[in-house]
């Protein structure tokens, strides 16, 4: 089992930690790239599939690497309903 598919298990487990740095590694395998908009978009990042764009924003977690629930759930039901996971 690679490390993708890994990171694709632990995301579909609902898991009480993910790091926005798994988040940045999942999503880059599904073709998404991360776009921080430059120096003024403080801790909000937005990931786009360059096919398809399709937009996931969300807020980089601080002061540590950890994602919230609510981030992981989104994230999860955003790549479901595309049909990615």
């Amino acid at each position: 089992m690679s490390k993708h598919e890994k990171l694709v298990l632990k995301l579909k487990s609902h898991p009480k930690t993910f790091t926005f740095t798994e988040l940045k590694k999942l999503l880059s395998g599904f073709g998404y790239e991360l776009h921080t908009g430059g120096k003024t978009s403080g801790s909000r990042a937005a990931f786009v599939h360059p096919q398809t764009l399709h937009i996931m924003r969300l807020h980089k977690p601080h002061p540590g690497d950890e994602m919230k629930h609510y981030q992981i759930k989104q994230v999860l039901e955003e790549l479901r309903d595309r049909g990615i996971v």
